[in-house]
């Protein structure tokens, strides 16, 4: 299984990270195309709409957030894409357009792939 490191999309690409996912369901604003240097985007893995406007990065949910999303990934067939990705490649970095370093879906997938 490969290590997984987690960096937000506006940080500069350095040969550390990696393969590189993004991990959001909506491109990150401000960021154009060919300046993300970005492997794979598999936003299908990213929280459901209705589950990411619920959390709204209100830290106070960070833990039942994880539990709803958990739930989402279970049922999610591109789970099975990550895991394949996972098993391709020593190192991956998911990529994600959040302020908040410590509760946002790539920190819960990190835990979910764990």
């Amino acid at each position: 299984m490969a290590t997984i490191q987690l960096k937000r999309i506006y940080e500069p690409i350095a040969p550390a990270d990696g393969y590189r996912v993004l991990v959001d369901r909506l491109w990150p604003r401000g960021l154009k195309k060919e300046n993300a240097h970005i492997d794979e985007w598999l936003k299908d893995i990213a929280p459901s709409d209705e589950l990411r406007h619920w959390f709204n990065h209100e830290p106070e949910k960070w833990n039942e957030f994880k539990k709803r999303y958990s739930a989402e990934l279970k049922e999610n067939d591109s789970v099975a894409k990550m895991k394949t990705i996972l098993k391709d490649h020593p190192l991956v970095t998911f990529l994600y357009g959040a302020k908040d370093e410590a509760h946002n879906q790539a920190v819960a997938l990190k835990e979910f792939f764990k």
